[in-house]
């Protein structure tokens, strides 16, 4: 059966979606010897897809991954950098970085911690960072000063950045310090540096930011140890099954030896 090429190579886990694209336009796939364009549709069983000159088959399909790990400050959410800083795939041991096609889904600013997912579906990742696939994310937010209940409501109700609402938000307080509080906020989409731009905007400055959940997927299930800054690991049965839900995707596995680590 022909399909895209984009979506070839991120069913087979060589690229993300996105990425798989750029690759395209950077003349780095050929299809029957010939650089294709986008947009180009192939049948696999039948034609000869070569990425960088190496031939890509099914039968050389990576098994699927499907990890959650805890980002430290200072690390980047990309597969490489150009100003040669730590990426999340530096975070993972050799065998599972090499070869097995894993990128982070989505982005957290590099002095954002927490939860962010990664994988080797590139399909999953086209779903879940589309706009019309929204899946909540809670964050724990440090802010500079004692927020008001108007400055939450007005949060909560949306905020113009560059001339668009946000969604609604939910907003509540957890814990106050002398000069700064403590915030859970939920929010059911992902516009660039959103939170720090809204707080910025309503006068209280992030002064931390940090991803505890998405979705149902947290960094510390109910009876269970906090998964620490730095480690990873395998997600469990039903946040698959949330995910399927989400992006109707059926066949998720992940794969037996794939076992927590800490690094």
């Amino acid at each position: 059966m022909a399909e895209r090429l984009q979506k070839i190579l991120s069913q087979w886990g060589i690229a993300s979606r996105r990425q798989a694209e750029k690759m395209i336009l950077a003349g780095r796939v050929r299809l029957n010897g010939t650089i294709v364009a986008l947009g180009q549709t192939a049948n696999p069983e039948r034609d000869r897809i070569e990425v960088d000159g190496r031939l890509i088959q099914p039968v050389n399909r990576p098994e699927p991954i499907y990890l959650l790990l805890n980002k430290p400050p200072g690390v980047v959410s990309t597969c490489d950098d150009p100003r040669s800083r730590t990426t999340v795939l530096h975070l993972l041991p050799l065998e599972l970085r090499q070869g097995q096609g894993l990128h982070p889904v989505g982005r957290l600013d590099a002095q954002t911690t927490g939860a962010l997912l990664l994988t080797n579906d590139g399909e999953l990742t086209f779903i879940l960072t589309h706009p019309r696939h929204s899946v909540p994310k809670t964050y724990e937010v440090w802010v500079e000063g004692h927020p008001p209940e108007s400055v939450l409501q007005a949060w909560r109700r949306g905020v113009v950045l560059s001339g668009r609402k946000t969604l609604p938000a939910q907003v509540r307080v957890l814990k106050q310090q002398s000069s700064r509080t403590l915030l859970e906020v939920v929010l059911t989409e992902g516009r660039n540096r959103q939170i720090r731009r809204v707080a910025e905007q309503l006068g209280y400055p992030v002064v931390h930011l940090h991803r505890a959940a998405i979705g149902p997927i947290r960094l510390q299930q109910p009876g269970e140890a906090l998964l620490a800054s730095g480690d990873y690991r395998p997600l469990k049965d039903f946040e698959i099954r949330f995910l399927q839900n989400q992006v109707h995707i059926t066949s998720i596995e992940v794969p037996a030896d794939i076992k927590e680590r800490r690094l």
